[in-house]
């Protein structure tokens, strides 16, 4: 898988439980600690790699594992 697709992956699966947590952008924004929505929408639209930190606050935020946020497939 490339990084695009990963990225893209990552990115629908955070949008579903967020969706799923009944988050807004801007509120799960504010529970991570950045500065807007926009930087939610940008991960879950698979347009920016975004740090580790970040990750590790979205999965608490949502009480999530990593492997829930980003089930992965090998071939």
């Amino acid at each position: 898988m490339d990084k695009k697709n990963i990225l893209k992956e990552f990115g629908r699966n955070l949008k579903a439980e967020r969706n799923r947590a009944g988050l807004s952008q801007e509120q799960l924004a504010e529970k991570i600690g950045v500065s807007y929505g926009q930087v939610v929408g940008m991960i879950e639209r698979g347009e920016t790699n975004t740090s580790l930190s970040v990750i590790v606050s979205i999965l608490d935020a949502l009480d999530l594992d990593f492997e829930t946020l980003f089930n992965r497939k090998k071939n």
